[in-house]
């Protein structure tokens, strides 16, 4: 009788940029509005009504010398070694991004070759039969690679894939944009590995949706909040008001979607690793999903970063898994035979979600 695939994770690692940007550190920026005009209230204002939102006190940015490839790899690096694999059999890279490989003191980008290919250069691979691709999906992107990645795994043609989410939000977001205190750097990775099993274990079952015809928008590419910065760049916009209220009106249904199809009761779920954008509109969410879900939330089942490492898009959870697995994230564990939910909402709009045995 043929034993069930899964897909496991075998091996995490993260880079986290050793720039710190502190809050006060905005001090000094103009900021303006979508008009072009400048703010009546100081910075110290902003800065404490953003914190009061978003929960962020700081973030990290990569130095001049570091583009995402880089970061990538490093993280690439660390998780091939807690793995303890060959890096030779890889059967696939995946890298997913948003803005390729953009240099200090420009924002345009570079995706040519691939950063996976990039990536796979730096790591010293010779096997050709390692395929190396990007992904674009938004801020849910090495989630839905690892969904990719479960997909081939199934297939049973493919025994191990590495899944990279790294961003340098830093040098998209406009200087000039509030916003712009919302973004960080960084990037996490993941062994995923095939195992042959009658018991489940590994990805169990996921969930994905794009709501493209409504809310396409919401996060775009436009010129700066100054009129007087040289209109020819380009810099990462959000409609943070709509965001919020898709995020706390959809993600909720969309994770309850994910453990119904995988017949998961929400009080065996244990950790909760959700997309990092907002801190306050991630504690909505996961409220909302336990109402519906008529169950009472636990404390500590949301394990948060986003206070010191701020927004770094495809990076956030893959670099909180590492930090869980490592012991470096305190009092939060994960052990043998615990269930995860993995969750993540983003430019597209995307939301995708995934039921994860340990």
């Amino acid at each position: 009788m043929k034993r069930n695939i899964y897909s496991v994770i075998t091996g995490t690692g993260c880079y986290i940029p050793t720039e710190v940007v502190k809050n006060e550190d905005f001090l000094d920026s103009e900021f303006f509005d979508s008009a072009g005009n400048k703010f009546e209230q100081d910075n110290q204002y902003i800065i404490d009504k953003f914190i009061d939102i978003t929960t962020i006190a700081e973030r990290r940015h990569v130095t001049d010398a570091q583009v995402t490839s880089d970061i990538a790899f490093l993280a690439a690096e660390k998780a091939i070694a807690s793995a303890g694999i060959d890096r030779e059999e890889l059967d696939y890279i995946i890298v997913a991004h948003n803005f390729g490989d953009v240099k200090a003191g420009t924002n345009r980008t570079d995706m040519v070759p691939s950063l996976a290919a990039r990536v796979k250069y730096q790591l010293g691979i010779n096997n050709p039969g390692t395929v190396a691709f990007d992904l674009i999906f938004g801020c849910p992107g090495w989630l839905q690679g690892v969904i990719m990645a479960d997909y081939l795994i199934r297939s049973g043609q493919v025994k191990k894939a590495l899944v990279i989410g790294a961003d340098t939000l830093s040098r998209v977001s406009d200087p000039h944009d509030r916003d712009s205190m919302l973004y960080s750097d960084g990037a996490g990775a993941t062994i995923l590995e095939a195992r042959e099993t009658d018991e489940p274990t590994g990805i169990i079952d996921h969930a994905v949706r794009s709501d493209t015809k409504l809310h396409s928008k919401m996060l775009i590419m436009d010129k700066s909040y100054n009129l007087d910065h040289d209109q020819e760049y380009k810099y990462l916009k959000m409609n943070g008001r709509r965001l919020y209220q898709y995020a706390i009106d959809t993600v909720p249904g969309a994770i309850k979607e994910c453990l119904d199809k995988s017949q998961t009761p929400i009080e065996t779920v244990k950790k909760i690793l959700i997309h990092q954008a907002n801190g306050k509109m991630d504690d909505v969410i996961v409220e909302k999903l336990y109402q519906l879900c008529q169950a009472e939330m636990p404390a500590d089942v949301m394990p948060m970063t986003i206070s010191w490492l701020g927004n770094s898009s495809v990076a956030t959870i893959p670099t909180l898994l590492d930090l869980i697995l490592r012991n470096q994230l305190a009092p939060h564990t994960i052990h043998p035979g615990d269930t995860i939910v993995f969750a993540s909402v983003g430019a597209g709009m995307n939301i995708n979600t995934m039921v994860y045995k340990v």
